[in-house]
């Protein structure tokens, strides 16, 4: 493929994503959806939150110059996945859905995307770790990650710039990986979810002059799901590596869901105890929160590509260093965030 080729469709994709999420801040647009802010909002004031129609949009022009130049079925897989989770999402952002229903429309798409493409937990859980799944639980597991992967990237939509940017960086480093491997493929694709979502953080970043909504921020859990997915499938990188790529989303969202369920909580209810939020309601504020997370983003994509060329065990040393990390931030946050409700700091 032709250097000069290779980016054409992120281009396409950044551009009409911009030029879209451009027009949906005006009130005049047909959709300009206004985010009223409640119990789980940062935000005061109302704000449109149609940029994700805006990604998508933009998606679907740079996923089809892709599928002239490649002629993949995958994608349309992928497409059909996204299908119902995205209806649902826009239903949700236009009037609110019952929690039944929007699960349901999640497990439809995790059902659609891996028997479309063919994709179930295998090997690379973790560096030299080899795995015998049976193959019913192989698939239960996949199923449950995908569902996972599509909430936990909407409850971590709740900051200026910080889904769009995971979204940026992460499949930018998914991108370099796929040019490493040869996948050349897999590294353009990533780099139009990449460009989509650039796009729309020109209007995003603090101060957000619009939102992605559950439109935005469901869809690109459940491409961030089916790429870690499929670079695993087709020997782009170990499983693990895409996960330590997105840990920033992973990790807050995760312990903050297990710490609720411990407390007795309604987990489906709305909240402001992730990490991410304390910080900005102990007074950093959207855009130094935003960028601090910008940084460590950017620490686990390069940590990621320099595991290609380490031992296994300088692998799993690196991860429990992340580990350590991510124990050491979320409790640094939590004491400093409590310290500030007090007065004391």
């Amino acid at each position: 493929m032709s250097m000069l080729i290779f980016p054409v469709p992120a281009l396409v994709t950044l551009g009409l994503s911009a030029w879209l999420t451009w027009r949906f801040c005006n009130p005049s647009s047909l959709f300009h959806i206004l985010d009223k802010p409640n119990e789980r909002s940062l935000h005061i004031n109302p704000t449109p939150r149609s940029g994700g129609i805006a990604i998508l949009t933009g998606l679907l022009a740079g996923g089809a110059l892709i599928w002239i130049l490649h002629g993949t079925t995958l994608y349309v897989w992928f497409l059909a996945a996204l299908v119902p989770v995205t209806v649902v999402s826009y239903l949700d952002d236009r009037a609110g859905v019952p929690v039944l229903l929007r699960l349901l429309a999640h497990v439809t798409g995790a059902v659609l995307l891996v028997w479309g493409g063919s994709f179930t937990f295998q090997n690379g859980l973790l560096p030299g770790m080899e795995l015998s799944w049976v193959p019913w639980l192989g698939l239960l597991a996949t199923l449950a990650y995908v569902v996972w992967m599509i909430n936990l990237y909407n409850f971590m939509d709740g900051m200026d710039g910080f889904a769009a940017g995971m979204a940026v960086i992460g499949f930018g480093f998914l991108a370099i990986t796929g040019w490493q491997a040869g996948n050349l493929q897999f590294a353009q694709t990533c780099l139009v979810i990449a460009g989509g979502a650039a796009g729309f953080l020109f209007f995003n970043f603090p101060p957000a002059r619009i939102f992605m909504g559950d439109v935005g921020s469901s869809a690109l859990g459940l491409l961030a799901a089916a790429f870690s997915l499929w670079g695993a499938r087709d020997g782009v990188f170990p499983f693990w590596v895409a996960i330590l790529i997105f840990s920033p989303f992973i990790a807050d969202a995760s312990v903050t869901l297990a710490r609720r369920m411990f407390r007795g909580e309604k987990i489906w209810q709305a909240h402001k105890t992730h990490y991410y939020q304390k910080l900005v309601q102990a007074g950093w504020g959207h855009r130094k929160t935003v960028l601090i997370e910008y940084a460590i983003m950017m620490g686990c994509g390069i940590s990621a590509l320099l595991s290609q060329y380490v031992t296994s065990m300088l692998q799993t040393i690196m991860l429990a260093g992340w580990v350590l990390f991510y124990v050491v931030f979320f409790s640094w946050i939590s004491w400093y965030s409590s310290r500030r409700r007090q007065g004391q700091l």
